[in-house]
């Protein structure tokens, strides 16, 4: 939710600067995660303060809070706002909506009630907002972005996999040069499945397929305890947290990224950010056909959508590229290109743009980021 904030915010900012359409300014907020969360009152103070102010001075036509946790400043702001007709936009990411915390669940309907325009990031998101009082003509869905500059591209795979090894220091051996490497990333919490994976999937492959996990969580004892039992050290590594370069080597070394959720209760799936970077690499993704993800994965174009908690759907999709060079540099070539044309930040921050202006001009977002950010339209 950070980086997306961040990435947008600097789109928006490159757009007001390069063009008449947007006047732009931003309240940040940057801190490590380790004092974030003590950092996030003071934060919410002063920029209640300086939006509020803004509104009174007429300065301001439209805020858009980056998540609802910076969307509840509209809250005690809203008979500010109305008085001086400044329109109200938050995005939605899923966990900021379905936090299954009694006193939030209760605060959520508030929120959604001092907002003009709630903009979830995937359909399952949206729906989690209807279910928690939200109105549908204030929904708009506006997916996550990526910066496309982020990572270098691949070059070949036996070059991407040597540089993949080199980085990690790869001890058991990799997989064999004609052989089959699977990746996931992400905060290893229950809803991944990555656990559920190696106990189920993984047994299905001959000694030729690997499984690579980046990322630590709750869940990483769970995931070390499945490796364990099933005797699978030599093929399934638990890597634990990664620097962003071994990460892009990860990426672009690995022949298909790995998304085996399960479904948990009040713990979604809003979008699935990793599935754009690994996309944005050249890595094709098998994932669960579940929540947000259906948002970012087109089957057949840059992946796979599979039935959830299905170990012989997984193991049939990935036994499609199994042995089958060409048909994994056809699927990467796809991924790739449908990533960066599709889920480009510029793209996605023109759409914002445009929510935001008919917002602004029609008191209503068009039909069907983590900072608060204030945006003034330009005069006509």
């Amino acid at each position: 939710m950070q980086r997306v904030a961040q990435k947008l915010h600097e789109s928006l900012d490159a757009t007001a600067a390069d063009t008449d359409a947007l006047d732009y300014e931003s309240l940040l907020l940057r801190s490590a995660w380790r004092t974030l969360h003590a950092k996030v009152p003071f934060f919410l103070a002063k920029a209640g303060w300086k939006i509020g102010r803004a509104a009174r001075n007429d300065a301001v036509d439209v805020v858009l809070f980056s998540s609802m946790v910076t969307a509840s400043l509209a809250v005690p702001l809203q008979g500010l706002f109305r008085r001086h007709g400044v329109k109200t936009a938050a995005i939605v990411h899923g966990l900021d909506v379905t936090t299954p915390f009694p006193p939030y669940q209760w605060f959520v309907p508030k929120v959604f009630d001092a907002l003009d325009a709630v903009l979830p990031v995937s359909r399952a998101t949206r729906q989690a907002c209807l279910d928690r009082g939200a109105a549908p003509n204030m929904l708009r869905v506006v997916p996550n972005g990526i910066d496309t500059d982020r990572f270098q591209p691949p070059t070949d795979p036996a070059s991407d996999r040597q540089a993949l090894e080199q980085s990690v220091e790869v001890a058991p051996p990799p997989p064999p040069p004609d052989g089959l490497l699977l990746c996931s990333v992400g905060r290893q919490v229950r809803r991944k499945g990555t656990a559920w994976f190696v106990d189920t999937v993984m047994p299905q492959f001959p000694d030729d397929v690997h499984y690579w996990i980046a990322g630590d969580g709750p869940q990483s004892s769970a995931i070390r305890d499945a490796i364990d039992r099933l005797d699978r050290s030599s093929r399934v590594r638990h890597l634990g947290r990664i620097p962003n370069d071994t990460l892009a080597d990860l990426y672009r070394g690995a022949d298909l990224f790995v998304m085996p959720n399960i479904s948990v209760e009040d713990d979604m799936e809003g979008f699935g950010i990793v599935l754009l970077e690994a996309g944005q690499c050249g890595t094709p993704a098998i994932a669960a056909r579940l929540e947000g993800i259906q948002d970012v994965i087109t089957d057949g174009v840059n992946g796979h959508l599979v039935a959830p908690e299905d170990p012989k759907a997984f193991a049939e999709a990935i036994e499609l590229y199994r042995g089958n060079p060409e048909a994994l540099a056809t699927a990467a070539q796809q991924a790739r290109q449908h990533t960066e044309t599709t889920f480009g930040w510029s793209a996605v921050a023109d759409t914002y743009r445009s929510v935001l202006h008919n917002l602004h001009t029609e008191g209503h977002p068009e039909p069907d980021a983590v900072e608060a950010s204030a945006g003034r339209a330009p005069s006509p």
